[in-house]
């Protein structure tokens, strides 16, 4: 019996007994871990394929220790410029031992809950033309910055931040690094592996509208670190 699962937004073919080295986790060495997003399980030739995950099952495994890959060397040069850099980079790993794979069909479509959006739109529409508006540029105003802006920050990122309270540049730039950590682990586990060690830094320049100077910053990061 094999599994296909997604963990810290990788995708790998497991099977029980099975050490997978992963990006890193945020658990403790020792600790059990459990991976719900599985995408296609076989048991012994009974294939079943999730929409997009199977609802049910399950890959749990085993933190065996952490560590970190071989080193990859990154050299940057600008044309006509005189820079050069060279740096050298070892992603942070876990290694994860698989205990068990537990399956229990594919995954049904969510039942659809129209009945009570109809009674809100009906509402919606009874209400003068004048209170339909006020909503509108109430919506407006919550609008935040583009935290995306900050090299490291993908979309997802971005959503895991701003569902937190953390919209704009100059909220960003007050939240530690492990402050950070924590908010993107608990939104999923696929941004555990991000590093935000200098995005209160960038968050700082781009809320003091030095746009400049955070140019210079990024062009020496890669991937924000």
């Amino acid at each position: 019996m094999y599994a296909i699962v997604e963990i810290a937004g990788q995708q790998f073919k497991v099977a029980k007994d099975q050490k997978v080295f992963v990006h890193r986790l945020a658990s403790e060495e020792g600790d059990k871990v459990s991976f719900d997003n599985v995408l296609l399980l076989d048991n012994d030739g009974d294939v079943t394929i999730g929409a997009p995950a199977i609802d049910g099952a399950a890959v749990e495994a085993k933190v065996i220790k952490h560590l970190k890959g071989d080193k990859v060397i990154v050299f940057k040069k600008k044309r006509r410029k005189g820079f050069r850099k060279k740096n050298g980079h070892r992603q942070s790993l876990t290694e994860i031992v698989i205990e068990n794979i537990v399956g229990s069909g594919a995954k049904k479509a969510a039942p659809k809950k129209k009945a009570a959006p109809k009674k809100e739109e009906a509402a919606v529409e009874a209400k003068p033309a004048a209170e339909k508006a006020a909503p509108k540029k109430k919506a407006a105003s919550k609008k935040g910055d583009d935290l995306k802006k900050i090299e490291g920050i993908g979309p997802k990122a971005a959503e895991a931040l701003v569902n937190a309270g953390v919209d704009t540049f100059a909220k960003l730039a007050k939240k530690s690094a492990d402050q950070v950590k924590e908010i993107l682990t608990e939104a999923s586990s696929t941004l555990a592996h991000l590093d935000p060690g200098t995005w209160a830094e960038q968050a700082d320049l781009a809320a003091n509208d030095k746009w400049d100077e955070l140019k210079e910053l990024q062009d020496q990061l890669n991937g924000g670190k």
